[in-house]
């Protein structure tokens, strides 16, 4: 009886660090993420799905699509939550927190790539914003997530080896 009790009283801090990923990645659904000003003072800004020009007096002008950061941001709220479902097979859970890992790790480097071009095609500078930090948190977040799991595996294993 005492056995079932262990999985139960883990993965709280993974399950709270995987919630806290997935609100933090539904926070880039609206608005941009990084925001970019040039000196004939036109500001482009990186959303989820493309990189938009607003100029004043002109409007808004979409510059390009960006579809692979837009899969990266729908899969890591999908991914984060998944995992916190599976608790009860750490194999598959330890899985997905490293795939997790892997898509947090893209999309810092697709939000660096893409702001590196941007900085250069358009001649503009980055006007710092709280979003930007983001990606760099649920990354973070990410880390702790699969040794959180890794390490509660291991202490059911050495729980399963005392009995």
């Amino acid at each position: 009886m005492h056995t079932q009790n262990v999985p139960k009283m883990i993965q709280r801090i993974q399950s709270v660090y995987l919630f806290l990923i997935a609100l933090v990645s539904l926070l880039f659904f609206s608005g941009s993420i990084v925001n970019f000003i040039n000196g004939s003072g036109s500001v482009f800004k990186i959303t989820f799905d493309s990189i938009i020009k607003s100029t004043e007096g002109q409007g808004l002008e979409i510059i390009e699509k960006l579809l692979p950061l837009t899969v990266l941001i729908i899969l890591i709220p999908i991914i984060s939550l998944i995992t916190i479902f599976i608790f009860k097979n750490r194999k598959i859970q330890l899985r997905l927190a490293m795939f997790l890992m892997i898509l947090c790790t893209l999309l810092v480097i697709a939000l660096i790539h893409r702001s590196i071009i941007t900085i250069t095609k358009f001649e503009a500078t980055i006007t710092p914003g709280f979003k930007m930090i983001l990606p760099l948190v649920m990354l973070i977040l990410s880390v702790l997530v699969y040794r959180g799991i890794k390490k509660d595996d291991h202490l059911v294993k050495s729980y399963d080896r005392l009995r």
